[in-house]
């Protein structure tokens, strides 16, 4: 499937002021507030590099147009000890019912290994400007399948069916001394959204000839009758991109990075990575993406318009 997107520019660029906004806009994730904002939702670092979930509302005519920055976090770390206690980012965020769900990745440190990431749920009961978790510990936790890593990044509810698909975890890369997690995708079902079985099905691996040792953060969105899968690879030569594959049942994909239509740029802000890609389509009938450019997100995030295909 061949998409083509027109890059509009960055759009928020971090405070870099010692607060908790201080650097980064990790993992923008984009939601329709009403016909007129698009509130995207993003993980910002403070000095020390911990992550909190805040927001920034911008036009849904003009996304270049800033409305609103969150003053505080809408979700801060865990509570000391928890699984969330060094960080939180987004998975997604859906309405159910009422509330806003929001599906989180929270991050803990511990002695022998980099850190551990499963996915927690918050819930907002105000329209998305304050959640709280249903619980101290994770709705996706550490199984057999993900000894390190099971983070939710998209959910779509389908015929009473919460559908998920989320990255699994089980080791490590050593690049020029460094560690880096490996992890590849899978799926899996769940009624309720909150209870899941231990373990899914793997639907996209590395690829190793293009030299991938983690391939995640999966955005699903519907194609017509099939379903369309964003997602970002990292190779062991220093690349972060974006890449996209096509299902007509959302468990066995074509991957085709080709038709993504979008890569780095030549220069600026997006011209090393190009991670993180978050689809959203508006009352007005056009399509945007929301990105994080250099090193995940570190200047911030900006996006893109389709310009050819439908979603």
């Amino acid at each position: 499937m061949n998409l083509k997107w027109k890059k509009k520019g960055l759009v928020y660029s971090p405070k870099y002021d010692g607060g908790w906004m201080d650097n980064s806009a990790l993992t923008p994730t984009a939601f329709l507030l009403n016909k007129d904002v698009i509130r995207v939702y993003a993980g910002f670092r403070d000095t020390n590099g911990i992550s909190r979930i805040g927001y920034v509302d911008v036009s849904s005519d003009n996304p270049s147009m800033i409305l609103k920055v969150s003053e505080q976090p809408v979700l801060d770390v865990g509570e000391p000890g928890m699984f969330d206690d060094n960080g939180v980012i987004l998975g997604d965020i859906i309405n159910v019912g009422e509330e806003i769900r929001m599906y989180y990745v929270g991050f803990q440190l511990v002695k022998k290994a980099k850190f551990l990431a499963y996915t927690g749920l918050a819930v907002s009961n105000d329209g998305g400007d304050n959640f709280d978790r249903i619980s101290p510990t994770p709705i996706l936790d550490r199984t057999q399948e993900g000894k390190f890593i099971r983070a939710i990044h998209s959910v779509l509810v389908e015929d009473g069916v919460f559908k998920v698909w989320y990255a699994t975890g089980n080791g490590w890369e050593t690049i020029n001394n460094t560690d880096y997690p490996q992890y590849d995708i899978n799926y899996i079902e769940s009624r309720d959204g909150i209870s899941f079985p231990s373990s899914g099905n793997k639907i996209i691996k590395n690829n190793l000839k293009n030299k991938e040792y983690r391939i995640g953060r999966p955005r699903v969105h519907r194609f017509g009758e099939n379903y369309l899968i964003n997602f970002t690879y990292g190779t062991t030569d220093g690349r972060y991109e974006a890449g996209q594959a096509i299902s007509s049942d959302g468990v066995n994909w074509i991957r085709d990075d080709k038709g993504i239509g979008i890569t780095v740029s030549q220069e600026g802000w997006d011209s090393k990575h190009l991670s993180y890609p978050s689809l959203i389509t508006v009352p007005n009938g056009k399509t945007y993406m929301f990105y994080n450019g250099n090193d995940m997100g570190r200047e911030g995030f900006g996006y893109a318009e389709l310009v050819e295909g439908a979603l």
